[in-house]
């Protein structure tokens, strides 16, 4: 769409149009604008209506700013999935410390998506996030031990190699797939020699 307006009223309405092109073509102008569309944003975030809340979740993926990545975080606890699945992408594009928790309990979220967004998010993270996803290699579900490696084999820090040698030995081909795949990307040579 050509229209272009900065009146932060204005993009709120076409965000809340209900046509996706409309709503689309404003959250990119929602960038040039910035934190002046927080508390418009921060108030459609109350909507009942889980498509609102899409879209304002969408707009804030946009602003660079620890109020927005805070909305965010909120947004990660939404009833709604595609809400969750919106707030993890963009916390993966402006990573956020403090996500942390929440994004280490969507690991095992039902919705795979969402969990490998989740991942993603941590990866963004870097070394802040190893600690916290060697820990969840723990876990006894599968699934989160998967995420969790693939996590940690797309994060270049050294670090990432103890973990990551320790998955070798899981009893999960994915995870040891990916554990592989992480100590390569390292540089560590993949033939290993057991002591006899």
């Amino acid at each position: 769409m050509a229209w272009k307006n900065h009146d932060p009223q204005t993009l709120l309405r076409e965000l809340q149009s209900g046509d996706d092109d409309r709503s689309e073509s404003a959250v990119h102008q929602v960038a040039e604008l910035g934190e002046h569309m927080l508390p418009l944003l921060l108030e459609q975030l109350q909507s009942p209506e889980p498509d609102q809340r899409w879209w304002a979740t969408a707009a804030l993926t946009h602003i660079d700013s620890e109020e927005a990545r805070k909305a965010l975080l909120e947004s990660l606890k939404d009833e709604d999935t595609a809400v969750r699945q919106c707030a993890a992408f963009g916390l993966r594009r402006y990573p956020y410390v403090d996500a942390i928790p929440i994004l280490l309990d969507l690991l095992g979220d039902q919705d795979r998506l969402l969990a490998r967004l989740a991942a993603d998010a941590l990866a963004a993270l870097g070394e802040s996030a190893v600690s916290p996803l060697t820990e969840s290699m723990r876990s006894e579900d599968a699934a989160v031990r998967i995420e969790a490696a693939r996590a940690l084999a797309s994060i270049d820090d050294p670090s990432v190699i103890a973990p990551l040698f320790a998955a070798l030995d899981d009893a999960s081909s994915i995870v040891t797939h990916w554990a592989e795949e992480g100590l390569q990307r390292r540089g560590v040579g993949m033939v290993f020699f057991k002591p006899s």
